[in-house]
This record gives C-alpha cells, sequence and structure tokens, in this order.
C-alpha cells in the first residue's frame, strides 16, 4: 500500500491530482491544504512514501510573503521529516520563475534548494516541476493564468484586455501535468522532469482568437481542428467556465412541408454534420455530387434509401429503421433519395464530406427513378 500525501490539495494542481488519485487502487491518500495545523501535517508526513507538495502562494501585496509562505512550508516539510526520521520521495511544484529574480521566483529558487538539502542529506527521491503558464480545468481566473482569465472573460461575455497581441507565452497543460505527476508516482526514483511537461508557445493573439472562436461556434457550428493536441485542451478549458445557461442552445432550423433541417457541426478537415425530420411519405434528395460524399444514418422512424449511378438505369434500394442504425454510404457519381415510409415521422442524421459553399455546391437535381410517376411504388 503506497501512502501519499497531498499538501495544497485545495490549489488548482491539488484539485486536479486529487481527482485522478481517487481512482487508483493500492494506495491511501491523505489530502491537506497549505494551512493545516503542525499536529496534522507531523502525523501524515511521518508515514508518506510519496509526498506531493503543490502548495504556496503566487501573489502578495508584500513581498516578504513569498518568503515566510514559500520557503518557510518547505522548511517544515523537511524539519518534520527528519524529526520523524522519514525520507519519502518528493514531488515539487516550482515555477519557471524561479530562475527570473523576482520576489515570487526568488522564493521559488529557495525552496527547491531547502528541498535539495534535505534529500542530498537523506537520501530521499525529489522531483521538481518548473511549470509555465498552467491551464486547464478548475484553474482560477485573474490570478496567475492568462489562458483562464481569457476563458473566463470570454465564456462569460467580460472583456479582455492585450497590450501586445504578439506578446509570446509557453503554456502548460494541466493533464499533461497530471500524467507526468502519475509517472513520477510510479517510480521511486529522482526525476528529470525538464522535458516531462510538454509545453505549447503561442501569442496572446492568437490565444485570445482561438478563445474566441470557440465562444462563436453555436453560431458558426465551426469546430476547431482537434487533431492538433493544444486545441483540444483549449476548447475543453474553455468549457469548464461557461455559465450553465450557455451549456445549452438551439440550432437554427430550417422548416418547410417536408419536415426540418438543421446544420449541426462542420470544419473543413471533416465536413458537416445535419439532421433532419421528415414526414410520412415525402422524399428528399434525387440529386447527385461529383465529389463530395455522404453518409445517411436513419435514427428514427422507417426510411427508404434508393441510388443510382447516373450512367445506369438499375435502382439500388436499402430499407432502413431507427432500431438497427444502418449506415448508408453515397458515392460520388450517384443520384440518391431518402423517402420516409413509415407512418411517423422519420429522423435522419447526415454527414457530407465537404462543407456546403453556396458558390461550389456541387449538387445537381437528377431523378432516382426513371419510371413512370403513375407506376412507381415510391413515387
Amino acid at each position: 500500500m503506497t501512502r501519499i500525501l497531498v499538501i495544497g490539495a485545495d490549489s488548482f494542481l491539488g484539485r486536479n491530482l486529487a481527482a485522478h488519485l481517487r481512482q487508483r487502487t493500492g494506495c491511501e491518500v491523505v489530502l491537506l491544504d497549505g494551512e493545516v495545523s503542525e499536529e496534522r501535517l507531523r502525523a501524515a508526513l511521518s508515514v508518506a512514501n510519496v509526498v506531493f507538495h503543490l502548495a504556496g502562494i503566487y501573489r502578495s501585496p508584500n513581498p516578504r510573503e513569498f518568503q515566510l509562505r514559500n520557503v518557510g512550508l518547505a522548511e517544515r516539510i523537511t524539519n518534520l521529516l527528519r524529526e520523524t526520521r522519514n525520507a519519502p520521495k518528493i514531488v515539487f511544484e516550482s515555477s519557471s520563475q524561479a530562475v527570473l529574480g523576482n520576489p515570487y521566483g526568488a522564493s521559488k529558487l529557495k525552496a527547491e534548494m531547502v528541498l535539495h538539502a534535505f534529500a542530498d542529506s537523506t537520501g530521499a527521491a525529489l522531483s521538481i516541476y518548473r511549470l509555465k503558464g498552467l491551464f486547464g480545468k478548475w484553474c482560477p481566473p485573474n490570478l496567475n493564468s492568462v489562458t483562464a482569465t481569457f476563458c473566463h472573460n470570454i465564456a462569460n461575455d467580460l472583456p479582455i484586455s492585450i497590450s501586445d497581441p504578439n506578446c509570446e507565452v509557453e503554456l502548460n497543460y494541466v493533464d499533461d501535468v497530471m500524467t507526468a505527476f502519475l509517472a513520477d508516482l510510479d517510480s521511486p526514483q529522482s526525476s528529470d522532469t525538464s522535458t516531462r511537461v510538454p509545453a505549447v508557445a503561442i501569442s496572446l493573439g492568437d490565444l485570445a482568437g482561438r478563445i474566441q472562436a470557440f465562444h462563436e461556434m453555436k453560431n458558426t457550428l465551426t469546430v476547431p481542428n482537434f487533431a492538433d493536441p493544444f486545441n483540444r485542451a483549449l476548447y475543453a478549458t474553455y468549457l469548464s467556465y461557461l455559465p450553465a445557461a450557455a451549456l445549452h442552445h438551439r440550432l437554427k432550423t430550417n422548416e418547410d412541408a417536408r419536415g426540418s433541417l438543421a446544420e449541426f457541426l462542420k470544419q473543413d478537415h471533416f465536413g458537416q454534420v445535419f439532421i433532419s425530420r421528415t414526414q410520412p411519405g415525402v422524399t428528399r434528395g434525387n440529386h447527385f455530387h461529383h465529389t463530395k460524399t455522404e453518409k445517411f444514418l436513419v435514427v428514427e422512424g422507417e426510411g427508404l434509401i434508393q441510388m443510382r449511378a447516373i450512367e445506369e438505369k438499375t435502382v439500388r434500394e436499402y430499407r432502413v429503421n431507427g432500431r438497427d442504425y444502418q449506415v448508408i454510404d453515397i458515392p460520388p457519381g450517384f443520384t440518391h433519395s431518402i423517402t420516409n415510409v413509415g407512418g411517423n415521422e422519420m429522423v435522419t442524421l447526415f454527414w457530407a464530406s465537404e462543407v456546403f459553399d453556396p458558390d461550389r455546391p456541387d449538387t445537381y437535381y437528377l431523378p432516382v427513378c426513371d419510371q413512370d410517376r403513375a407506376t412507381c411504388a415510391v413515387c
């Protein structure tokens, strides 16, 4: 049984680490905040196998507070460990500002030195993370994370301020930090943390622009390129700041006698997704595309999908329904249609390989069925 102590469990990193540790087996976790009493801290340190030191202050009107709080806590921890004769592995959240010489950075550097002295004298394993601009869910805005501030303000329709859009910042995502922390937990040795957490360099203008584009998705329906891991992380972070009322929105719906149609999502890299409701007996389609391809999926009701190569007369038919989740692919050069052949409304999910371009629609009218309408069972 591994005994894990998290000091600063109420902090941004502490909350995320606690959430991960709750999912692990074979460990006993003690969560303490940075204001813990001497008695409780001593008891927890005396039996810990791994200590995550994530507590500290980032801002203070009095520079001396950084030394008292950040350096002082490191000294408390190491003194109590010496008194209890315990030498657990220590994982410490430092900062990239430790080399900058400002009061906060100087306090982090001094805390590192205190922990190194303990590790050198006791043989304890020590991993120090000089983290950069942290961001992710639960990161407090308007403190020391520009990403958290931008996400919070934009998500809540509040203004942001950028003095220099070209100013570049380096960012660490909280889940990348957690991956590194958990790997450290499983290793009994000290770790070289200089490359353990990937950093992304981005200008403030680009950062704000991406977040603003997320905010406008409910109108544009255009999702970012999620092949970029940073976009995935940034979008997840932005969503975590949305107020409850903004977590739902209505799609713009086009309605006529046939039923209704609404675009859902689109992106140049994957095309377009939309959904329709079709009344009984109604046919949609009777057109073909030269390059664009589609997938049809009926999720409610009964449908008949027909398609025909534009140079042939043979009609292919596919009976589909909302129970079986049958996907029908529509190749280029095939005129196609879908008809509601059931007694109730039919709901269909469509995917197209291209976002609709009114200047180049690649959509050409051509009936699938060339039979006389009076004798055709569908028409």
